[in-house]
């Protein structure tokens, strides 16, 4: 297994705003509607300390996680772009600013910019080295200085981004970064999920600015700058290809710290790397391969990053009864998981640790599951490292952003319509509406492209955003051919993709039968229980309310018992159920909010879920 390392084993340490260093134990969260019992070990010193790159990792790196100054001023204008010179206060990163764990708990609307500033000093060891400054994620729109000077910008609230900014360094002593934030959310087209600038029902809580990890990593010029894995193991090989400007690659595999395979190639092109006899990865067996690569000018290593993956296929096809299937290296598997939204009641996008990251894999397998669906959100690259450790298929779908179809003339909402009737409604987005879409979508997909823990894109949910439906799921599958492809979880099905999804709540139902895709329920459930005293707010809703722990129990039994019946006599696939924490006033959760109460029982949970396995 790949060894992760922390800030404790020997990495370079950078200095922070002295005002900050000096203020740093007097930091305390805002006093938010509820926390997690993570909430309380998050300190400005230690704040997601963990490497954030699982699969591309190098010995040296840096962490800018911590306390940061802010600011908020008026003005999106191009005149407005000017960094503030009075700051008025902390904000802990990568908390976003309208979480409690950020400190400051504000909400930023879209006629403001947020901004950010640091100092730090680069370690005398990395002179001669180039210098990234990586952004696990930014919402939305991010213009980045340095020492003054412009260093770039992204669009983007999902995915990462880095900037060389050796040019701009100072010769010495402390280099100062700002960050500016526009952030327009449901006022404007950009992907954004369920974030909404009026929270209720089935939106919530906006996230504004920086919510994953800062970091600084120093790189030999011309280094490896990405690598694409797709594993092959009907083959027994690993298809590798290491983005570099140019060189020679050499890789090799371990399996349990023994080789299990290597090659030598040229960089830019595709790399067949030998796995004999592979280990399969699986949710019961996900085991992980240890990959080490080099970058090679004149027989020299100037560049080594190390890496993991797994060796799985996925596809569809007919089982016996020629009834098409979701398949799982070969072999049919009935894939039964949660709603996943990922928000968190203390850090609203952002989990207090990686210990709470992993908690919530950790309880969707004692629940049973063996997947799960990420709902209109991307993740930090560290909840897929524990899905792939620990052994978790992933849905994964795209942010949706723009108009529902229920939202434009002559829509008709999916809520008016009947769960599994197709329909061909969907909107038409402007040129930059579409352009920044498909954008951020080829994003999210190149950026978790190496995870054998994804196994389908959904690039629409329930008619939100949804256009273009056939060439959007035919550039999906293009991009990457070794994954499935959900037409469109829930209504608005279009003939292209590998899965025909249906919603029904409570539940459960069935999508139309088709005879080239493999039918699976995207949504059903939605149990509501309130628990007091680990609720956001005294107003909460279900879908359907239940009375306590033992009607939940009894309902939530009876409800895998009918998906269970469906896949045996109507060919069902799969099965969501919504969801696996509440959200915010939204009590259809597993588990609380806080993640403190199973709300059900949890043996007989999983003993149901189980069943279908």
């Amino acid at each position: 297994m790949v060894i992760l390392m922390t800030m404790a084993t020997g990495l370079a340490m950078l200095t922070a705003d002295a005002t900050a260093s000096a203020d740093a134990t007097d930091w305390h969260a805002a006093a938010g509607p509820l926390a997690t019992r993570w909430a309380a070990a998050v300190t400005p010193g230690d704040v997601h300390a963990e490497y954030p790159r699982p699969q591309l990792v190098r010995d040296r790196w840096s962490n800018l996680n911590g306390l940061w100054q802010y600011a908020v001023t008026d003005g999106v204008s191009a005149s407005a772009e000017t960094p503030p010179t009075l700051w008025v206060g902390r904000i802990l990163v990568p908390f976003p600013i309208e979480s409690a764990l950020s400190g400051v708990m504000r909400r930023v609307n879209e006629t403001e910019r947020l901004w950010y500033r640091r100092t730090f000093e680069v370690p005398r060891d990395w002179a001669g080295s180039r210098l990234l400054l990586h952004f696990g994620a930014v919402d939305w729109e991010a213009r980045v200085l340095v020492n003054g000077r412009e260093a770039g910008s992204h669009r983007g609230g999902y995915d990462g981004f880095s900037l060389d900014i050796t040019d701009l360094l100072r010769a010495g002593g402390p280099q100062e970064v700002v960050v500016g934030v526009w952030d327009p959310t449901d006022s404007w087209i950009q992907p954004r999920g369920k974030q909404v600038r009026n929270p209720e029902g089935i939106f919530y809580t906006p996230t504004t600015g920086i919510w994953q990890t800062v970091w600084l990593e120093p790189v030999p010029a011309d280094g490896i700058e990405s690598t694409a894995l797709v594993p092959d193991p009907d083959h027994g090989i690993l298809r590798l290809t290491v983005a570099a400007p140019s060189g020679e690659v050499e890789a090799v595999a371990r399996a349990d710290g023994r080789e299990a395979g290597r090659a030598r190639g040229r960089a830019g092109a595709e790399l067949v790397v030998p796995v004999p006899d592979p280990v399969r990865w699986s949710p019961d067996r996900p085991f992980l391969y240890d990959l080490e690569v080099s970058l090679l000018r004149d027989g020299r290593p100037v560049d080594a990053v190390r890496s993991y993956f797994g060796m799985r296929t996925v596809s569809i096809g007919p089982d016996a009864k020629g009834v098409v299937r979701l398949k799982l290296n070969g072999e049919a598997v009935f894939m039964a998981g949660p709603l996943d939204q990922g928000f968190w009641p203390d850090g609203l996008h952002t989990a207090p640790s990686d210990e709470a990251l992993r908690y919530d894999i950790e309880a969707m397998k004692r629940l049973g599951f063996n997947m799960a669906r990420k709902h209109v959100k991307v993740e930090p690259d560290r909840w897929y490292y524990w899905c792939d450790r620990l052994g978790l298929l992933v849905w994964q779908d795209m942010p949706s952003g723009d108009a529902g179809v229920g939202e434009i003339p002559g829509g008709v909402s999916p809520s008016g319509e009947t769960p599994g009737v197709a329909s061909t409604r969907e909107i038409t987005r402007t040129p930059e509406s579409a352009a920044v879409y498909e954008r951020e979508l080829e994003a999210m997909i190149r950026g978790r492209w190496n995870h054998p823990s994804i196994v389908m894109w959904v690039p629409f949910n329930e008619g939100w955003g949804q256009f273009d439906t056939v060439r959007i799921l035919n550039r999906v599958k293009a991009l990457d051919p070794s994954r499935l492809v959900d037409g469109a979880s829930g209504w608005n099905h279009f003939p292209a993709g590998d899965a025909i999804d249906a919603h029904a709540y409570p539940g459960p139902g069935m999508p139309p039968r088709v005879g080239d895709r493999a039918r699976v329920l995207g949504e059903f459930g939605g149990l509501g229980l309130r628990v007091p005293s680990h609720r956001w707010a005294e107003a909460s809703w279900g879908y359907e309310g239940v009375k306590d722990a033992g009607e939940l129990t009894s309902r939530y039994e009876a409800l895998w018992a009918e998906v269970r019946r469906l896949r045996d006599a109507e060919g069902l696939s799969a099965g969501v159920y919504t969801q696996l924490t509440d959200v915010e006033t939204e009590c259809n959760g597993i588990l609380t909010y806080d993640r403190a109460v199973v709300k059900l029982d949890e043996s007989r949970a999983a003993a149901s879920v189980k069943s279908l396995r």
